[in-house]
């Protein structure tokens, strides 16, 4: 990193933040039977609210083969549980089984400690900063996206 012939380039240092804060978490979920690609299912289910398999692929911003996949290990796991659609009977909603939601509070407790710890020595006006930066950021590749016709 003190090479000052290499152009800076934030996206790297953003993905290896990314992937070591990941791993991190993986490591302290673990211990509660959770991991962080569950997350977004986790928190979108929370509160007994049931979602079909569509509905968490758009959240998660993943494909539906990838959120049917991350379903069937967390439906194994006894994280969540296919109930029947009341508005289609021929429809499934997912919703999170009554064990996974009385330890969500762990996962949340982990992920707080975790960045705590992973912004320790920021000061508030600087993780202010961080934060309005990262949003301008995603605005910007969210409209480089809309523009070629991503999502």
């Amino acid at each position: 990193m003190n090479d000052k012939t290499l152009s800076p380039n934030p996206i790297k240092l953003i993905g290896r933040a990314s992937r070591g804060f990941t791993k991190l978490a993986d490591g302290a979920l673990r211990d509660h039977g959770f991991a962080t690609g569950q997350l977004p299912v986790l928190g979108s289910l929370k509160g007994g609210v049931a979602r079909s398999q569509a509905e968490l692929a758009r959240i998660a911003q993943v494909e539906q083969p990838s959120m049917a996949q991350l379903l069937n290990r967390m439906e194994r796991d006894g994280l969540v549980e296919r109930v029947p659609d009341p508005a289609d009977k021929r429809s499934r909603l997912i919703s999170l089984t009554a064990p996974a939601a009385k330890r969500m509070h762990l996962a949340r407790r982990v992920m707080e400690g975790l960045l705590q710890e992973a912004l320790t020595g920021f000061s508030e006006q600087e993780i202010e900063q961080l934060m309005a930066l990262l949003l301008r950021l995603i605005e910007n590749i969210d409209h480089m996206n809309s523009e070629q016709g991503g999502s």
